[in-house]
């Protein structure tokens, strides 16, 4: 069973620094794209940024030039170090990956999400 581990949020000051990890462990062939989603309280789920397994990157404009995605394929691991943090960064981060397994010969992709970690920006 896949399962996709977050860790490293927390609290920190305005102007601060973050680095949260994810691990995707369990029964995978390989993963395609992994990436980073945030909620805030009362408001949608959006896309923060996600990496290919190529390594190609995309960003939410509210994080470009502050954040950055990268990848460990051999650990299954995607990161996101947050810089220059701001009170509006404030969410519930959640991990997600896209995994290709095999039935017999016929493979398939499977959404899968993390539990999600707290990130708090706040004097």
């Amino acid at each position: 069973q896949v399962q996709l581990v977050e860790s490293g949020g927390g609290l920190v000051q305005p102007g601060g620094s973050l680095r949260l990890s994810c691990v995707a462990s369990g029964g995978i062939f390989s993963i395609n794209v992994m990436g980073w989603y945030r909620q805030a309280p009362g408001k949608q789920r959006d896309l923060v940024a996600h990496i290919t397994s190529g390594g190609s990157t995309n960003y939410a404009d509210s994080v470009k030039g502050r954040f950055t995605i990268s990848r460990d394929n051999a650990k299954n691991t995607v990161y996101l170090q947050m810089n220059s943090l701001k009170p509006e960064d404030t969410a519930v981060y959640l991990c997600n990956a896209v995994i290709t397994n095999y039935r017999g010969v016929n493979p398939y992709t499977t959404n899968y999400w993390g539990q999600g970690t707290q990130v708090t920006v706040s004097s």
